[in-house]
């Protein structure tokens, strides 16, 4: 009798796909266990790992028109007869025509798909001529419609188109500094910022590791990531986020909080507990509260706090009491993506003192749906900072794109324009990735006369008195137009785009403008905070540097790298400095630099090599 109440004993244990000595065992041999959290609990890493956090590249063959004479004829290629194929398909008339012209040219299209990035989101795209190609500039050229497609040469060297992700086009971005006489590499490639659209989202994913398949695992992961997880579909009905396919595979949809920060999403999915009861769970706080207090273990510890939900908020608020920075700021960033009104007072002060922490903090402040998080943020508005004015606005944006503080227009359908007030000296801000923007941070910005600049092929801008400027276009086939302005900053930007300027228009007549002393504002490109960064312990070391414990470096957060404020890599020749194997830039609250007319620089490498703050 005995024997037969054992052997059915096992029987139901093994039918629940995991035996509790298998579940144990399972719990003791995790290999991400942080030797101080004694607790066993089950994790969600502990079972599966992230799949699809990987980027994909988009490629094509695209035609750009509207060139002044820097076109080409492309030389009979394979490239060529796809960009023929494509253009009958589309019904030009004469296509061979066109591509003789020399004010077309045809060119290689590139763009990176980013990880959770949802249907009809914008992506930037790359353009440059085939190296043999005859064009000379793509500057003032207009990018035509193009399918971005998966390609790759097989085994068999053909070249194999796979799945249409998105479409490209758009006006092409060149750096106006570039000669096409003297430097025909630069002139002939550009950017065109959010020229991409994607047709279709990239869902994340999780898939089981091989050892733990089983329909009882996956229902188990499934469950306890929507118990913690949920979006509204369809408007008004709320589901989980997670829906597992098979015993291997489980789709996650993006949490809205996480759009611009999709690895902390998938660290604090990873960290979610699946088979916990309340005294564990009890005790895995206490386990979590001890950890949280020490510099060394805080930015895990909160994460895992983070994935607890409601139930950690006590002990984040308490952990904002700290007296350390790092753990203050651990917590403060945990408590943001609970939504806490707490968290916005140490995030904002975070973002204005700590260079290390100030992607960290300012991504996390726009995740917050809270007036006290946009509060902070508008005060940043008005620091000295370049990159934490900027990016104080890029967050406010990402948060609320109506919001009064930074509201602005889409001027000619080309690009994002906005005023902005601040008390802090007057700056312009232009974008070379993510979306076509302009920011005028204070009205009544002014060009030094004399000056002529030139605005893309057509348009000029000049003026000899000190209160008025002519904005000119000339063009083919049109007649000449004119429009006098007052000498102001926002009153030419928005002239030039009457007569038909483009981003890149702008841009460059900005950028000679600075070049030529002809601008007292400052001009800054891209100026972001960064991750890496070295934060300063208050102990230091005998040569004042920042130092850890035994004499170690200075430590570095430790948090995952949002995407808000990324950068498009790979896209210019130049593009050394934003490796992240080389160290970041140091960036202090030091107000604007005294800058004296020097030589011409490259406008996507302007940057190096001096602070943006």
């Amino acid at each position: 009798m005995k024997s037969r109440v054992a052997l059915v004993w096992c029987v139901v244990m093994l039918a629940g796909g995991c035996s509790a000595w298998n579940w144990r065992a399972m719990r003791s041999q995790s290999p991400e266990k942080n030797d101080a959290d004694r607790s066993a609990t089950v994790v969600v890493g502990d079972l599966a790992v992230p799949h699809s956090m990987f980027p994909v590249v988009l490629e094509n063959v695209g035609l750009v028109v509207g060139l002044k004479g820097t076109g080409s004829d492309p030389k009979p290629s394979p490239q060529r007869t796809a960009l023929l194929g494509e253009m009958r398909t589309r019904n030009v008339e004469n296509p061979n025509r066109i591509l003789a012209s020399g004010d077309a040219a045809l060119v290689l299209v590139r763009a990176v798909m980013r990880p959770g990035i949802q249907q009809a989101d914008e992506f930037d795209v790359e353009v440059r001529v085939p190296s043999q190609s005859e064009t000379t500039s793509l500057r003032g050229g207009v990018l035509l419609e193009t399918q971005m497609k998966e390609m790759a040469v097989m085994d068999d060297n053909a070249l194999h188109t796979g799945r249409t992700y998105g479409i490209a086009k758009g006006p092409v971005l060149v750096d106006p500094s570039a000669n096409p006489k003297t430097d025909r590499i630069l002139a002939t490639r550009g950017r065109i910022l959010g020229g991409g659209k994607a047709l279709k989202s990239r869902p994340l994913a999780l898939v089981v590791k091989p050892e733990q398949q089983s329909l009882y695992n996956i229902r188990q992961i499934q469950n306890a990531v929507n118990a913690r997880f949920q979006v509204f579909d369809k408007g008004s009905i709320k589901t989980g986020v997670a829906k597992a396919w098979d015993e291997k595979y489980i789709e996650l949809k993006l949490h809205p909080r996480y759009k611009e920060n999709v690895q902390r999403y998938m660290a604090v999915v990873r960290s979610i507990a699946l088979r916990e009861r309340e005294a564990e769970r009890q005790e895995r706080l206490g386990h979590l509260e001890r950890q949280l207090v020490d510099p060394i273990s805080c930015w895990r510890a909160a994460i895992r706090l983070e994935a607890m939900g409601k139930d950690a908020i006590a002990v984040l608020k308490r952990g904002i009491q700290s007296d350390d920075p790092e753990v203050r700021f651990a917590s403060a960033e945990a408590l943001a993506y609970l939504d806490e009104t707490q968290a916005a007072e140490p995030l904002g002060e975070a973002a204005r003192n700590v260079p290390a922490f100030r992607v960290f903090a300012l991504t996390a402040l726009s995740a917050m749906d809270d007036y006290a998080a946009a509060d902070q943020l508008r005060q940043l508005l008005h620091v000295p900072s370049a990159e934490t004015r900027y990016g104080a606005f890029r967050a406010l944006w990402a948060m609320n794109p109506q919001e009064a503080a930074i509201r602005g227009a889409s001027l000619g359908g080309q690009f994002s324009y906005h005023v902005v007030e601040t008390s802090a000296p007057p700056m312009i801000h232009v974008t070379r990735s993510r979306r076509a923007e302009i920011v005028l941070f204070g009205r009544q910005q002014r060009f030094l006369t004399p000056v002529a600049l030139e605005a893309g092929n057509r348009i000029l801008v000049t003026g000899m008195k000190a209160d008025e400027l002519v904005v000119s276009k000339f063009a083919p086939n049109e007649p000449d137009q004119k429009r006098t302005v007052p000498n102001d900053v926002d009153a030419v930007i928005r002239a030039i785009v009457e007569l038909g300027g483009t981003y890149p228009d702008v841009v460059q007549a900005l950028q000679q403008a600075k070049s030529a002393g002809a601008l007292a504002s400052r001009l800054e490109v891209d100026a972001l905070p960064e991750a890496g960064r070295a934060y300063e312990r208050a102990v230091a070391g005998e040569n004042g540097s920042a130092k850890g414990d035994a004499g170690e470096a200075a430590p570095r957060a430790t948090s995952p790298m949002p995407d808000l404020f990324t950068k498009t890599r790979g896209m210019d020749r130049e593009e050394d400095s934003d490796r992240p194997d080389k160290p970041a830039k140091t960036t202090e609250n030091a107000p604007d630099p005294v800058e004296k007319p020097g030589p011409v620089r490259a406008f996507f490498d302007r940057m190096k090599g001096r602070s943006a703050s």
